[in-house]
């Protein structure tokens, strides 16, 4: 049997697994995040999945409500004022990627793979080379290749070339070497504070 549809089982039983026995903990996070912040707990946001189709992507809300329409837009910088209290907790740990699991579950995700983009950032799905449109032949992960490698010190261009090299060499062993690497990541903090400009949210 082929790893794509093994790599789907894995994700609809861990993502279900997770959601079931993470109830109380992401209702407190939601709770955390209301009470810190007026406003809705989930931030959503239309991303490019599989294929290039948009999907909308849960996340915790880590910045003020509308925070895309004030200062830099949609870019977020180290020290950025509309980072909430618990919002700096929350992206220092990675869980405001939790809500994801709901993404995943739907199928509009996967645990791993590239970093699902924004329909107009770095480009419009058109402006896309055909040697980078590789990355949109699997579905979007939580964590990827390019992440683990850098993640928001990597320029745009170097981390299509690791999605495309994720995509080109797609394996339980591939996957579940960013898995480890993602783990220690995320342990050590690594790589979560932006170092210059980048996506809110």
């Amino acid at each position: 049997m082929k790893y794509p549809p093994i790599k789907r089982a894995l994700d609809v039983g861990f993502s279900a697994f997770l959601l079931a026995a993470g109830a109380l903990p992401l209702l407190a996070v939601s709770a955390a995040v209301r009470l810190d912040s007026p406003g809705p707990a989930i931030f959503r946001q239309t991303r490019l999945g599989k294929d290039g189709k948009p999907f909308e992507m849960y996340k915790f809300r880590s910045m003020v409500v509308g925070a895309e329409h004030t200062g830099s837009g949609v870019y977020s910088g180290k020290g950025d004022p509309r980072v909430t209290r618990v919002g700096r907790v929350l992206r220092s740990t990675s869980l405001d990627e939790l809500p994801q699991l709901w993404n995943i579950l739907k199928g509009d995700m996967s645990f791993i793979g590239p970093r699902p983009v924004l329909t107009y950032h770095p480009w419009r799905l058109e402006e896309y080379t055909p040697a980078q449109r590789v990355r949109f032949q699997v579905r979007p992960g939580v964590t990827g290749w390019a992440q683990v490698n850098g993640r928001k010190t990597v320029e745009w261009h170097k981390r299509l070339e690791y999605d495309a090299d994720y995509v080109k060499n797609l394996s339980f062993a591939m996957d579940w070497k960013i898995f480890i690497m993602t783990v220690r990541n995320v342990l050590e903090r690594k790589d979560n504070v932006n170092t210059g400009k980048t996506v809110a949210e």
